[in-house]
């Protein structure tokens, strides 16, 4: 008989990084308490630079006080990894899983989340690759289509990984992407050429990418019902 492994599954659609980050805190306090199962946040960001525990912030090339001006915000954060960049027509998958209960190491889940976007690539006909050593994210030549930063507490993880669909590009020109200077930025419709299927489809296709290869064989979908902060549902963007 086959183990049965379920993820919750919330589509949040666009929400506002910090409401996010907050979610993700108490959701790691739940699930450390084993109040819920192993959960994952689907959304995207309005436009958002996050900065890592090594606070890189020389790898802003932009003055703060000039972020206003071009829509954007800077948050600091307590994830691995360097700067990058959240926006709109990116998929974001923040999964918040204990290790422990799948037997994985902090190395093997990076791993998979890069897999998950190399499947999903792939799922386009996009052949995409682990970077290098010290390139972190998933890559398609010399071209960054994936990035990863993750955060792990008491073996329950948090943030995750974003996968480019079809973002507004010229906002990764404002940073040196996770700190790799001299790489381009790329996204799934740029290296296609082609009409996409809508993004609701490549959330739903990456999602499936992410449980298949986690073995994740149960999704329990709570699109319609978002989960609770103390002082009320998240910041709900709509376009």
């Amino acid at each position: 008989m086959r183990f049965q492994r379920s993820l919750e599954v919330w589509k949040l659609g666009k929400i506002n990084y910090l409401e996010a980050l907050k979610l993700q805190e108490k959701l790691v306090c739940d699930r450390k308490a084993h109040k819920i199962p192993d959960t994952l946040l689907s959304l995207q960001h309005p436009p958002t630079y996050t900065l890592g525990k090594r606070r890189t912030d020389h790898n802003l090339l932009i003055p703060v006080p000039e972020l206003e001006k071009i829509g954007a915000e800077l948050h600091y954060t307590q994830r691995g990894g360097d700067i990058t960049y959240h926006g709109p027509h990116q998929a974001i998958l923040y999964p918040i899983i204990s290790l422990r209960e799948i037997g994985l190491g902090a190395r093997k889940y990076v791993e998979k989340l890069e897999l998950t976007m190399i499947d999903m690539a792939s799922q386009y006909g996009v052949k995409a690759c682990a970077g290098k050593k010290c390139e972190t994210g998933v890559w398609v030549g010399d071209r960054k289509i994936g990035a990863i930063g993750v955060r792990i507490s008491s073996g329950i993880t948090s943030h995750g990984l974003a996968f480019n669909i079809d973002p507004d590009l010229d906002y990764f020109k404002h940073i040196v992407p996770c700190g790799i200077a001299d790489k381009e930025v790329t996204s799934l419709r740029r290296e296609t050429g082609t009409a996409l299927p809508s993004e609701e489809v490549i959330h739903e296709q990456l999602i499936s990418c992410f449980a298949r290869i986690l073995g994740f064989n149960n999704l329990i979908w709570k699109e319609n019902e978002p989960p609770l902060l103390d002082n009320g549902k998240p910041e709900r963007n709509v376009d």
